[in-house]
Protein backbone atom coordinates (compact mmCIF):
# COMPACT_ATOMS: atom_id res chain seq x y z
CA UNK A 1 0.00 0.00 0.00
CA UNK A 2 2.83 2.38 1.12
CA UNK A 3 4.88 1.54 -2.27
CA UNK A 4 1.78 2.24 -4.40
CA UNK A 5 1.30 5.74 -2.28
CA UNK A 6 4.93 6.68 -2.87
CA UNK A 7 5.07 5.73 -6.77
CA UNK A 8 1.30 7.13 -7.07
CA UNK A 9 1.88 10.76 -5.90
CA UNK A 10 4.04 11.64 -8.98
CA UNK A 11 1.35 10.40 -11.44
CA UNK A 12 -1.24 12.10 -9.92
CA UNK A 13 -3.19 8.74 -8.95
CA UNK A 14 -6.40 9.24 -7.18
CA UNK A 15 -7.21 7.22 -3.62
CA UNK A 16 -10.36 6.37 -2.06
CA UNK A 17 -10.33 4.54 1.79
CA UNK A 18 -13.29 2.57 2.24
CA UNK A 19 -13.63 0.14 5.58
CA UNK A 20 -12.38 0.54 9.00
CA UNK A 21 -14.04 3.29 11.71
CA UNK A 22 -14.22 6.84 10.83
CA UNK A 23 -11.50 7.21 13.57
CA UNK A 24 -9.49 4.82 12.46
CA UNK A 25 -9.52 6.37 8.38
CA UNK A 26 -9.45 9.88 10.00
CA UNK A 27 -5.76 8.59 11.55
CA UNK A 28 -4.88 6.70 8.52
CA UNK A 29 -5.48 9.58 6.02
CA UNK A 30 -3.44 12.25 8.12
CA UNK A 31 -0.30 9.79 8.15
CA UNK A 32 -0.80 8.77 4.83
CA UNK A 33 -0.74 12.45 3.86
CA UNK A 34 1.79 13.48 6.38
CA UNK A 35 4.69 10.80 4.60
CA UNK A 36 3.20 11.58 1.01
CA UNK A 37 2.08 15.08 1.09
CA UNK A 38 1.59 15.15 -2.86
CA UNK A 39 -1.21 12.43 -2.43
CA UNK A 40 -4.41 12.67 -3.30
CA UNK A 41 -6.49 11.05 -1.17
CA UNK A 42 -10.25 11.41 -2.63
CA UNK A 43 -12.14 10.37 -0.31
CA UNK A 44 -12.87 7.70 2.72
CA UNK A 45 -15.74 5.83 4.04
CA UNK A 46 -16.85 3.78 7.00
CA UNK A 47 -19.35 1.27 6.35
CA UNK A 48 -21.72 -0.01 8.89
CA UNK A 49 -20.96 -3.33 10.76
CA UNK A 50 -23.76 -5.29 9.39
CA UNK A 51 -24.81 -6.36 5.40
CA UNK A 52 -25.77 -3.53 3.87
CA UNK A 53 -28.91 -3.04 1.45
CA UNK A 54 -28.88 -3.32 -1.69
CA UNK A 55 -30.15 0.63 -1.81
CA UNK A 56 -26.72 1.53 0.68
CA UNK A 57 -24.62 -0.50 -2.19
CA UNK A 58 -25.95 1.65 -4.88
CA UNK A 59 -25.77 4.70 -2.91
CA UNK A 60 -21.78 3.59 -2.10
CA UNK A 61 -20.75 2.91 -5.52
CA UNK A 62 -22.11 6.50 -6.78
CA UNK A 63 -20.09 8.00 -3.98
CA UNK A 64 -17.22 6.28 -5.05
CA UNK A 65 -17.76 7.09 -8.83
CA UNK A 66 -18.23 10.37 -7.88
CA UNK A 67 -15.06 10.52 -6.03
CA UNK A 68 -13.12 9.71 -9.72
CA UNK A 69 -10.47 7.57 -7.58
CA UNK A 70 -8.30 5.68 -9.42
CA UNK A 71 -7.45 2.86 -6.47
CA UNK A 72 -10.29 2.00 -4.00
CA UNK A 73 -8.41 0.51 -1.37
CA UNK A 74 -10.79 -1.70 0.76
CA UNK A 75 -9.92 -2.73 4.57
CA UNK A 76 -12.62 -4.93 5.68
CA UNK A 77 -11.29 -8.31 6.96
CA UNK A 78 -11.31 -11.70 5.45
CA UNK A 79 -13.08 -12.75 3.53
CA UNK A 80 -15.70 -9.75 3.67
CA UNK A 81 -13.36 -7.66 1.82
CA UNK A 82 -12.87 -9.62 -0.92
CA UNK A 83 -16.66 -10.72 -1.18
CA UNK A 84 -17.51 -7.35 -1.47
CA UNK A 85 -15.09 -6.36 -4.09
CA UNK A 86 -16.56 -9.09 -6.34
CA UNK A 87 -19.87 -8.13 -5.45
CA UNK A 88 -19.26 -4.18 -6.49
CA UNK A 89 -16.76 -4.57 -9.34
CA UNK A 90 -19.36 -4.09 -12.24
CA UNK A 91 -20.78 -0.82 -10.63
CA UNK A 92 -17.32 0.63 -9.58
CA UNK A 93 -15.56 2.93 -12.32
CA UNK A 94 -12.22 2.83 -10.12
CA UNK A 95 -9.20 1.03 -11.93
CA UNK A 96 -8.11 -0.90 -9.38
CA UNK A 97 -10.13 -2.55 -5.62
CA UNK A 98 -7.10 -3.54 -3.68
CA UNK A 99 -7.98 -5.72 -0.42
CA UNK A 100 -5.57 -4.91 2.02
CA UNK A 101 -7.63 -6.26 5.16
CA UNK A 102 -5.63 -4.77 8.75
CA UNK A 103 -3.54 -2.15 6.74
CA UNK A 104 -5.54 0.34 7.69
CA UNK A 105 -5.09 -0.17 11.03
CA UNK A 106 -1.26 -0.80 10.71
CA UNK A 107 -0.49 2.09 8.91
CA UNK A 108 -2.42 4.52 11.43
CA UNK A 109 -0.54 3.14 13.88
CA UNK A 110 -3.24 1.51 15.46
CA UNK A 111 -1.78 -1.92 15.40
CA UNK A 112 1.60 -3.26 15.58
CA UNK A 113 2.92 -4.74 12.20
CA UNK A 114 5.38 -7.74 12.25
CA UNK A 115 8.67 -7.07 12.29
CA UNK A 116 9.93 -7.28 8.09
CA UNK A 117 11.58 -10.28 8.29
CA UNK A 118 8.34 -12.03 9.56
CA UNK A 119 6.28 -10.53 6.74
CA UNK A 120 9.06 -11.61 4.43
CA UNK A 121 8.84 -14.91 5.65
CA UNK A 122 5.44 -16.10 5.11
CA UNK A 123 4.43 -16.24 8.80
CA UNK A 124 2.96 -12.68 9.59
CA UNK A 125 -0.18 -15.11 9.83
CA UNK A 126 1.07 -16.29 12.88
CA UNK A 127 2.77 -13.28 14.55
CA UNK A 128 -0.85 -11.75 14.62
CA UNK A 129 -1.95 -14.54 15.55
CA UNK A 130 0.14 -14.40 18.98
CA UNK A 131 -0.92 -10.64 18.91
CA UNK A 132 -4.87 -10.87 18.84
CA UNK A 133 -5.39 -14.92 19.13
CA UNK A 134 -8.81 -14.54 20.64
CA UNK A 135 -10.46 -12.61 17.73
CA UNK A 136 -7.71 -14.63 15.26
CA UNK A 137 -8.06 -18.30 16.45
CA UNK A 138 -10.83 -19.47 14.63
CA UNK A 139 -10.44 -17.92 11.55
CA UNK A 140 -6.95 -18.88 11.33
CA UNK A 141 -7.48 -22.58 12.20
CA UNK A 142 -10.07 -22.71 9.18
CA UNK A 143 -8.06 -20.62 6.69
CA UNK A 144 -4.82 -21.63 7.21
CA UNK A 145 -4.84 -25.19 6.88
CA UNK A 146 -6.99 -25.15 4.07
CA UNK A 147 -4.78 -22.48 2.44
CA UNK A 148 -1.57 -25.07 3.05
CA UNK A 149 -3.74 -27.70 1.13
CA UNK A 150 -5.17 -26.10 -1.78
CA UNK A 151 -1.81 -24.55 -2.70
CA UNK A 152 -0.31 -28.42 -2.29
CA UNK A 153 -3.22 -29.96 -4.48
CA UNK A 154 -2.03 -26.94 -7.28
CA UNK A 155 1.33 -27.97 -6.65
CA UNK A 156 1.08 -31.44 -7.43
CA UNK A 157 -1.11 -30.69 -10.53
CA UNK A 158 -4.11 -32.17 -8.73
CA UNK A 159 -6.51 -29.67 -8.99
CA UNK A 160 -6.71 -25.92 -10.57
CA UNK A 161 -7.92 -23.04 -9.84
CA UNK A 162 -8.70 -20.93 -13.08
CA UNK A 163 -9.20 -17.08 -11.80
CA UNK A 164 -12.57 -16.41 -13.58
CA UNK A 165 -13.55 -19.95 -12.07
CA UNK A 166 -11.85 -17.93 -8.33
CA UNK A 167 -13.55 -14.84 -8.83
CA UNK A 168 -16.92 -15.34 -10.87
CA UNK A 169 -17.76 -18.46 -10.73
CA UNK A 170 -17.33 -21.05 -13.87
CA UNK A 171 -20.26 -19.73 -16.00
CA UNK A 172 -19.23 -16.25 -16.05
CA UNK A 173 -17.98 -14.97 -19.70
CA UNK A 174 -13.86 -14.54 -19.90
CA UNK A 175 -14.67 -10.69 -21.04
CA UNK A 176 -15.47 -10.60 -17.35
CA UNK A 177 -12.33 -11.28 -16.08
CA UNK A 178 -10.05 -9.21 -18.07
CA UNK A 179 -11.58 -6.23 -15.25
CA UNK A 180 -9.69 -8.26 -12.68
Amino acid sequence: MLSVFDAGSSKGLRHFLYGATAETLEQLQARLLAKFPQARIVGSYAPPFRKLSTQEETDIADRLNRSGADIIWVGLSSPKQELWMARMRDSLEASMLIGVGAAFDFHAGLKRQAPRFIQRSGFEWAFRLLCEPRRLWRRYALVVPTFISLTAFQRLGLRKFPIEDAVFGSSAPKAAAAKV
